[in-house]
């Protein structure tokens, strides 16, 4: 008996070991990269001093001016709740916060520095708007996220990591900023409760590079999140443009364990107009999914804050949803830009536009025609009937890593097979379109994976533009 037993422990030990070989070979997501990409959609809720100021914003004037008077801050009819109540109806699972941007004002009650929201005489100095952000979001069931600028601050006089200057002085301004830096991050990371994620714009240069501890402060105090980012650590890549979209095929792994500030640190980041960060690399030992990212307020111009008088710019409809295919489709997240305006309100036309994009997602995909899952190279799934089919949505179980190398997919017709799409990356989500056909079956073949494939959902739909 006990021959027996040893064998059969020595058995599953073999197996044990030929399967962690396999998952080694395939970079597994972390807890929070698996929620991030599950998200699919995520907003950053953009809202900084000059919103209030009656002038056009210039990013490039803004990092180097500090605000003429903070106390334009004053937000009449501020309803924390219509903000993130829009965002729900858009389908937004993840919402981020600009708690500081490039003026250097921090949006909550600080003990670390004064230009925060006790400076203010809105609310008497006791508000907090990021409090309130986190309260909401709990309320409306989004998971929260928080952006924190330290890359420029206008009012302590930094501009790209560092107080410039090589003297006393500047030494002196710059271990000041970096331990209040620190305070801050622990203050959010404390005060708060858990993040969903944390951005630190443009990356966070580290004590290696002159800048604030940063990344230790989040390991100890938010270790579940996700991290963006800095020159040590990505937890996920900028997608390589402001458009929303990524090109095909857009793989969830990298060769490099951070993209670097200002995302082109290493020269083969910066190639070709950022090719590595909008494709991944397949063969990449570190998972780390890309984003897409774009303004709301993007059509025509690119406006990441409120300005009046730029209702035009709103996205059309049609223009949300290509950016859907091109980047929820290509296995990434969408993160679209919102601006509450200086009244403290999300615009109507956006908040309005919002829920149409919602809606439509809704109407597109809640009602497949047939879907299927399950292990394995080869797939058949049959339809109720003949009929016309113009999208297929397939998904891997990237909790065990993206594993599909090369697929096809085909369609029965009337006259037999007829190939539809072949393909290299599947990911969290592929979505392909394509001309009406009538199909009584869809089959999908994998000709080459890293280990089992393992499909989460392959589903067809007949959708009415």
């Amino acid at each position: 008996m006990n021959k027996i037993l040893s064998t059969l422990l020595l058995v599953c030990a073999i197996f044990s070991g030929v399967f962690s070989q396999d998952n080694m070979e395939v970079p597994l997501p972390r807890p929070a990269q698996l929620i991030w990409q599950n998200a699919e959609l995520a907003a950053l809720v953009c809202w900084d001093m000059h919103v209030f100021d009656g002038e056009f914003y210039v990013q490039s004037k803004v990092r180097i001016t500090p605000v003429k008077d903070y106390n334009t801050f004053n937000p009449q009819k501020y309803d924390m709740d219509q903000w993130i109540k829009s965002l729900k109806d858009a389908g937004f699972k993840i919402a981020i916060f600009t708690v500081s941007h490039e003026t250097g004002f921090f949006f909550h009650q600080s003990d670390a520095t004064p230009y925060c929201m006790i400076a203010l005489k809105w609310q008497d100095g006791k508000g907090d708007i990021l409090r309130d952000f986190k309260t909401s979001c709990d309320k409306y069931g989004i998971l929260p996220g928080v952006y924190i600028g330290t890359r420029w601050n206008a009012f302590y006089g930094i501009h790209d990591f560092k107080v410039h200057g090589n003297n006393q002085f500047a030494e002196n301004r710059q271990k000041h900023y970096n331990v209040m830096i620190e305070k801050i991050v622990k203050e959010i990371f404390t005060n708060y409760g858990d993040w969903t994620m944390v951005w630190f714009d443009g990356g966070a240069h580290g004590p290696e590079q002159g800048g604030p501890d940063v990344l230790s402060v989040f390991e100890k105090y938010q270790p579940n999140c996700l991290f963006y980012h800095n020159l040590q650590r990505a937890d996920m890549r900028w997608g390589g443009s402001e458009t929303g979209t990524v090109p095909y095929p857009c793989w969830g792994t990298f060769p490099y364990p951070s993209t670097g500030a200002g995302e082109s640190a290493k020269k083969e980041i910066l190639a070709n107009n950022f090719q590595l960060l909008k494709t991944g690399d397949p063969n990449g030992v570190y998972y780390m999914p890309a984003m897409s990212d774009a303004p709301l307020r993007g059509n025509g111009g690119h406006d990441w804050f409120w300005e009046p008088n730029q209702e035009r710019l709103v996205f059309p409809l049609e223009n949300l949803v290509e950016k859907y295919y091109s980047s929820v489709g290509h296995n990434t997240t969408l993160i679209l830009g919102v601006n509450p305006n200086a009244e403290g309100l999300m615009p109507d036309p956006d908040v309005k536009r919002l829920k149409e994009f919602g809606d439509e997602i809704k109407r597109r995909f809640s009602n497949p025609i047939a879907t299927t899952s399950g292990n394995g190279e080869k797939f058949v799934l049959k339809l109720p009937q003949m009929q016309k089919v113009n999208q297929i949505v397939l998904m891997e179980n990237i909790a065990n890593g993206e594993r599909i190398r090369k697929f096809i997919l085909e369609g029965k017709t009337k006259k037999g097979w007829q190939t539809i799409f072949e393909g290299s990356c599947v990911g969290h989500k592929f979505i392909h379109r394509f001309d009406p056909l009538a199909l009584s079956e869809i089959r999908l073949k994998i000709y080459e994976s890293k280990a089992e494939p393992q499909i989460e959902k392959l589903a067809v739909y007949n959708i009415e533009n």
